[in-house]
């Protein structure tokens, strides 16, 4: 998969330092992976949760942290659309993000 904004991953963890090694270890892990379906998303991360079929949401560092990504499986691209805490999460609409 190709993961559009890596940067915002990056531009996270400079502020969140705990949260540096978790997102570049899913970010390796999928930017090395054929995810046709989000099917194949759980397959790889049970525990993610799938939002409006083509939105994914990844519990990071042992939850402490929460990933949306908007995929577009056709074109194996992923889009990261959000990263925080969990109260952050908490505060947001994971569809609409």
């Amino acid at each position: 998969m190709r993961i559009v904004a890596k940067r915002t991953l990056r531009e996270y963890w400079e502020g969140e330092p705990r949260a540096e090694q978790p997102l570049r270890s899913w970010f390796a892990v999928a930017a090395k992976a054929d995810w046709a379906s989000p099917a194949d998303v759980k397959a790889m991360y049970g525990n993610a949760s799938i939002v409006d079929g083509d939105r994914i949401v990844f519990n990071i560092g042992g939850n402490r942290y929460r990933l949306i990504v908007r995929f577009d499986y056709a074109r194996r691209i992923g889009f990261v659309r959000f990263v925080g805490t969990h109260q952050e999460y908490d505060r947001i609409d994971a569809a609409t993000v």
